[in-house]
């Protein structure tokens, strides 16, 4: 597991040469079987879009009303060009030392071979583990509110509750999870992209036509006047950002690439970031604009006036349909590196991927893997509280801070650099977003705290 490298075409001794067809002899397999080199850099877009473009950037208006206008678009911006340098260092390091004839597959291999054997096994290990398994977990709760919504538009009085629909998208999952390496997942993931650029523009359209009719609230964009709360909203509005622009796991999707690797993880990124650019700038902007202060947790929400849907029920039903398959792509992605745990520890490297000694441990410990999420994610509908905060705690930390760290201590810069400098600050000011958007999260969470009780219909 940690520690576990694959070198590269050049030669190196005591290794076997790469090939996509021929691995080395010494990797696990959870690294044989589920980070199977053998994508382009197209499907690495694929990839890297659906790690990071998901239907929680239906949620940016809100943001927006707590950073207001020139705030939250200086931040969505800033946080746009903070990410795609850092995973660009990030995936800059990975190229390096495949150069030198180790590839890492893993963030962890990473964090083992970087700065040591603890920081790999002890902080980046299950700081990863933690954030990909609580993604899985709220897009199981994602994925049952948006069936609830399409339930409620044709039976607004119906009896069903919550956890139900989260039960059936948890069994959706159970078929899905068996999907045997991430690479499998390349066409469920251009599906995905195509998916979030068609809802989001749905969202813009809807915004702006009922911005721009008599349907529309009256328009408030004031920030609080109670500096307490003005404060912790734009703390909890930059922690918001800051989440949706996390991935946690580039260098799995790194691993995808079929040798050599150089340049193509670049292309990826392009491809994920001009995604980036027309969703959550059309969407974010649009809903602030249409709803301003009154834009709701997910601007879906003010599609509807109480009970009364603003637009055709189709409409709506289109949108959320979108997103729902949307959430099934993304839960598919987070649980790979879940995935690939479990296939360290149950698989025989040794054995046929699809031998009956794999298969059936993979199909026992997947399925496993989905009821334990989806039982946390009917139990607790308001686990997003805590992942705003784990959020905080990992998210920042594996996205802005380690990148950062990787870089000037796999390269060297001099003190004295541009480079070095800004990696620097980067990594100190990310790391007081993370203090801070701890305490913002702790503290939504007790006002909260009286709406909490298990398996309650949100």
């Amino acid at each position: 597991m940690a520690g576990t490298v694959l070198p590269t075409t050049m030669e190196v001794p005591t290794k076997a040469v790469e090939t996509s067809i021929n691995p080395p002899k010494d990797l696990d397999a959870g690294a044989l079987f589920v980070l199977k080199s053998k994508g382009s850099w197209l499907h690495c877009g694929y990839h890297l879009t659906t790690s990071i473009v998901a239907p929680v950037l239906l949620s940016l208006p809100f943001a927006m009303g707590l950073l207001g206008w020139v705030g939250e678009v200086m931040w969505l911006a800033l946080a746009a060009l903070v990410t795609f340098y850092s995973y660009n260092l990030l995936s800059l390091v990975l190229e390096h030392h495949a150069k030198l004839g180790h590839r890492y597959l893993r963030f962890r291999d990473m964090g083992t071979h970087i700065l040591g054997p603890g920081w790999g096994r002890y902080f980046v290990g299950p700081l990863q583990f933690g954030i990909c398994y609580g993604a899985v977990i709220v897009c199981s709760l994602l994925g049952g509110q948006s069936l609830k919504f399409i339930y409620l538009l044709y039976k607004p009085n119906g009896s069903m509750q919550l956890y139900q629909f989260i039960v059936m998208f948890g069994v959706l999952m159970l078929f899905l999870a068996q999907m045997p390496s991430f690479h499998s997942l390349r066409h469920i993931n251009l599906l995905s992209l195509i998916l979030c650029l068609t809802y989001s523009a749905c969202a813009a359209a809807g915004s702006i036509y009922i911005g721009s009719t008599s349907k529309a609230p009256p328009k408030d964009y004031s920030l609080s006047d109670d500096e307490p709360n003005r404060l912790f909203g734009a703390f909890n509005g930059i922690s918001i950002i800051a989440t949706i622009y996390a991935s946690g796991i580039i260098p799995e999707i790194q691993a995808t690439i079929a040798p050599p690797v150089t340049g193509k993880m670049f292309k990826g990124l392009c491809i994920c970031y001009t995604v980036i650019i027309i969703t959550y700038f059309s969407v974010g902007i649009s809903g602030y604009w249409a709803f301003g202060n009154g834009a709701q947790g997910s601007i879906l929400s003010n599609f509807m006036a109480g009970d009364k849907p603003l637009f055709p029920s189709w409409f709506l039903l289109t949108i959320n349909v979108f997103t729902l398959t949307q959430l099934v792509a993304v839960t598919l992605v987070y649980l790979q590196p879940t995935n690939e745990v479990l296939e360290g520890f149950f698989a025989n490297p040794k054995r046929d991927q699809f031998s009956v000694r794999n298969t059936v441990p993979r199909l026992i410990f997947r399925s496993l893997t989905v009821v334990i999420g989806t039982t946390i994610a009917a139990m607790l509908p308001f686990f997003g509280d805590f992942m705003a905060l784990f959020g905080a705690f990992g998210c920042i930390p594996l996205d802005f801070i380690l990148p950062m760290i990787f870089y000037n201590v796999s390269f060297k810069p001099s003190k004295k650099s541009l480079v070095f400098w800004i990696n620097t600050t980067i990594a100190v000011v990310s790391s007081a977003l993370t203090v801070v958007g701890a305490v913002s999260s702790v503290r939504q969470m007790v006002l909260d705290a009286k709406t909490y009780r298990l398996f309650a219909n949100m």
